[in-house]
């Protein structure tokens, strides 16, 4: 649909937190898809901006503070820069904190001329009292500088202005000053301190009150993102069942066999509904709002404040974020380690991040507490369940800490690196962003995942909860096969068989384990907790029963999505360490449990 038309490829580049994205998504109006570079395993942006005459090609490379490289983002952005495969190559730079910046801008100029300095969060810099002289700066460095603030639609339309009319120069600049000879030349001011930032800090960054505000944070996601997805949840599993009684009709009419139609409608499509409505409505509120903190500027501070626990352990600060990642998604989060520069440390991280329960283990994890931990009915009882998930939660970030330890003392002895954190001002969140980042390039993504792995898991589950030897189901002999090891761990063989037949998506091991107790032979649904837990008590659930139960669901071994990611990022090996290490400690701790509360029953 181009043809005739010039094609040119813009590169944005910058340092990170300089706005870089936010810029790129406005000027290609967000029709961008992203991808992994050749040989590396680095997703980049990439986008179009037609303007009738040029196709714009824009491509959003990743952060990088210099052509040094120190991570695997970083070479990304060299080769690229150094490949000269750019016509244009727009340098984002922070106006508060220019200096800092130009070292980039310096290190692209020796290699071309073909650049645009993009100078943003020039209100935020004239706020502190800074004022930067582009005209001076465009002189210095023989190339265009346009000032803009990304939020403002006319003000990137000078910069798409200034792409259509850029000139390609050849070569590269011959530029003998220094980056801080150039900022005094280009600067005029001084940085006053924002003192309502420092306040805020002297809270959320205190010795005595980072870690109780993180808690209270965390705690207020989780409820909101209890409270809100119930309904959405039921909406959809009432829609997913009309169009289920709809699709059995459609098969029925057109002669399908009642058996291979019975697979279609209650195997794979039933499977894959109840992974959707119990899934999207949780991702679809915790995504945002985890997205809205990273926003704002507050996922750096929850970095800086586990740090120094991190650095106890063996690893970096780095790591506290990919493990907020993981409690939206544990495949997401593994991805999410390449922002930790030590291979050694970021081996640390991919093990031990699904210590953390994602989005997919929290449906099942509510249903427990609500079921068997807290009183049905009163007005607390969604706070009480928040506070009893975080507590779970940090359980699991415990177990973090001391396995991570244990691996920087043993497999994965070395040196902690050091750690350098850029704290970024506090911003007004940008709403689009969020609505974007967290929906389409997060949500809909692990959607995408979980669904591609819970179709034919549907299959295989319904074959065998539906194939018959001698009067029993297979799904029955299973059972009793893992039943000796299941009571060791405190519950039976029915629950660890879900939870095997659940490794495609940890959304499914309740329904599996109601399906079987009810010996229904289809996905259950778990909507309504009174019903569940009336069947779980029928078939011998207790107390300690939920307490191992709940214990498993928090170590095991990861989904296969994660696993995947693991082996792609990894390898086969950190892989299969990754199943080990939280499956033997949910051994442990089960088999702890079921072994004192059997001394305590005597």
């Amino acid at each position: 649909m181009n043809k005739g038309k010039d094609i040119k490829t813009v590169a944005f580049v910058g340092n990170p937190n300089v706005g870089k994205s936010t810029i790129f998504n406005a000027v290609t109006g967000l029709k961008q898809h992203t991808g992994n570079w050749t040989g590396k395993t680095v997703e980049t942006a990439v986008g179009l901006y037609n303007d009738g005459n040029t196709v714009f090609s824009c491509i959003d490379l990743p952060g990088s503070y210099s052509l040094t490289p120190s991570s695997a983002e970083e070479e990304v952005t060299r080769d690229y820069i150094y490949s000269r495969k750019a016509d244009i190559i727009v340098c984002v730079c922070d106006a508060t904190c220019l200096e800092r910046n130009l070292t980039l801008v310096l290190q692209i100029l020796k290699v071309t001329k073909n650049v645009i300095i993009c100078l943003n969060f020039n209100n935020e810099a004239e706020k502190c009292g800074v004022k930067i002289d582009s005209a001076k700066l465009s002189e210095l460095l023989n190339v265009k500088t346009i000032k803009i603030n990304a939020l403002k639609k006319d003000e990137i339309s000078r910069l798409v202005e200034a792409v259509k009319t850029f000139e390609k120069k050849d070569g590269c600049s011959d530029i003998q000053l220094n980056a801080k000879e150039i900022a005094s030349a280009c600067i005029s001011g001084e940085i006053r301190p924002n003192k309502r930032n420092r306040k805020i800090d002297l809270f959320l960054t205190g010795k005595n009150t980072a870690i109780p505000l993180m808690t209270i944070f965390i705690a207020i996601i989780f409820w909101l993102t209890l409270v809100g997805s119930n309904y959405p949840s039921k909406l959809l599993s009432e829609a997913f069942g009309v169009i289920q009684s709809l699709l059995r009709d459609f098969l029925q009419n057109i002669g399908l066999n009642d058996a291979i139609c019975d697979l279609i409608v209650s195997g794979i499509f039933g499977t894959t509904a109840t992974v959707i409505s119990v899934m999207l409505p949780p991702m679809a509120i915790f995504f945002p709002l985890f997205t809205f903190l990273e926003d704002i500027g507050y996922l750096p501070r929850i970095a800086f404040n586990l740090d120094r626990c991190f650095s106890k352990c063996g690893s970096c600060g780095k790591q506290a974020l990919t493990v907020c990642m993981g409690f939206g998604c544990n495949a997401a989060a593994v991805v999410g380690c390449r922002i930790i520069d030590s291979p050694r440390e970021r081996l640390i991280a991919i093990i031990t991040n699904s210590f953390v329960p994602c989005n997919g283990r929290f449906p099942t994890l509510i249903a427990i507490i609500t079921m068997f931990f807290i009183s049905d009915g009163t007005f607390l009882s969604s706070a009480i369940s928040a506070l009893i998930l975080t507590a779970i939660v940090l359980l699991g970030i415990a177990v973090t800490f001391l396995v991570s330890k244990i691996l920087s003392k043993t497999m994965l002895k070395g040196e902690t690196s050091s750690f350098v954190l850029e704290m970024p001002p506090f911003r007004k969140p940008q709403l689009k962003n969020i609505i974007v980042r967290s929906l389409l390039d997060r949500t809909l993504k692990v959607l995408t995942r979980a669904v591609a792995v819970a179709a034919p898991t549907g299959a295989v589950i319904w074959l065998t909860a539906n194939t018959e030897i001698n009067g029993h189901t297979l799904l029955y002999y299973i059972c009793g096969f893992f039943d000796p090891l299941g009571q060791l761990l405190g519950f039976d063989g029915t629950v660890l068989t879900s939870f095997i037949l659940g490794l495609p998506a940890n959304e499914i091991v309740m329904p599996i384990s109601a399906m079987i107790y009810s010996a229904s032979g289809a996905m259950v649904d778990i909507g309504d907790l009174t019903m569940l837990k009336q069947l779980l008590t029928q078939n011998g659930w207790t107390t300690v029963t939920a307490i191992c139960f709940t214990l498993f669901s928090l170590f095991h071994w990861p989904c296969a999505t994660t696993i995947a990611t693991v082996k792609k990022e990894a390898g086969l090996k950190y892989a299969a360490i990754s199943v080990m290490i939280p499956t033997a400690i949910g051994f442990i701790l089960c088999g702890t449990v079921a072994l004192f509360s059997k001394i305590l029953s005597l």
